[in-house]
């Protein structure tokens, strides 16, 4: 008589244990390579005993910092030129919807559902066949963007596809130019968007590997010594790097998660003006 009110409890269980498995399986593997980068054991870091030898030993590596540097120069240009791109789009879209627009959301969509080993190959035979041009920072930086694009377009759109555009044409009948409308009352409100779009694809761009591994050639990027390094050894350096990768897109999540709150209440209080005016 008691199965039929068990079921729904070993289902439950169950549910809760494949859940705890599947995040065990994601982030203890995290966890691991944060303690071996502290620890003078790095293949079995228990119990740790603390060491700073991997972080030092980083520190002196000139291959590693400069592969950071030429991935932190292709994540911020790759972040500003594709959040402007996606910004440009999105306005246009909500803005000045005319019979094409369902033609360029899906070429704006179009980018998501290319591999990045085939933009990456695709994009050097261009380049190097057609233009003359090998393989640098400017290309890599490009094809980063072409990529990114649809995230940062899709994150805007999220976020401000229930912008009332009476805002602007308020502002506009008291005196503004549109140039100072965008700035004074749009951007405000457009700022949590734009700085998740910004932080979510300078984290992908700095992360990529299949496009800059074609594209740059002999000029090392941060993902490509790290694989490279794998062919001959773990080496501290790397349980070091790793950690400070994840440590900074952990804390960019968190920053996203933040702007995001923030621009809900912003939406609120918008909605809430504008049914005061009304």
């Amino acid at each position: 008589m008691r199965w039929p009110s068990l079921a729904p409890s070993l289902w439950i269980g169950f549910t809760a244990a494949l859940l705890c498995a599947t995040y065990a399986f994601l982030y203890v593997p995290i966890v691991h390579v944060a303690l071996a980068s502290v620890s003078t054991n790095t293949m079995w870091p228990y119990p740790p005993r603390w060491s700073t030898a991997a972080y030092t030993a980083l520190i002196h590596n000139r291959v590693y910092l400069e592969a950071l540097m030429n991935s932190a120069i292709i994540g911020l240009a790759t972040a500003a030129l594709s959040t402007a791109l996606a910004t440009a789009a999105i306005f246009g879209l909500m803005r000045y919807p005319g019979r094409h627009r369902g033609k360029l959301l899906l070429l704006y969509l179009a980018p998501l559902f290319v591999a990045d080993i085939v933009l990456g190959i695709s994009t050097m035979v261009f380049t190097s066949l057609f233009m003359g041009i090998g393989g640098n920072l400017a290309v890599a930086i490009l094809a980063n963007a072409v990529r990114c694009f649809t995230y940062a377009f899709l994150i805007i759109a999220v976020q401000l596809y229930r912008y009332d555009w009476r805002l602007n044409d308020a502002a506009m009948v008291f005196g503004a130019t549109p140039v100072q409308a965008f700035r004074e009352v749009t951007l405000p409100l457009a700022a949590p968007a734009l700085f998740s779009a910004s932080l979510s694809t300078f984290i992908l761009s700095f992360n990529n590997l299949e496009i800059s591994f074609y594209l740059l050639g002999a000029t090392p990027t941060l993902p490509a010594v790290a694989w490279g390094t794998l062919r001959y050894g773990i080496r501290p350096e790397l349980f070091a790097v790793t950690t400070l990768i994840n440590l900074a897109v952990i804390l960019g999540f968190a920053a996203i998660l933040i702007s995001l709150k923030v621009g809900r209440h912003r939406r609120l209080t918008q909605a809430e003006e504008v049914r005061g005016l009304t």
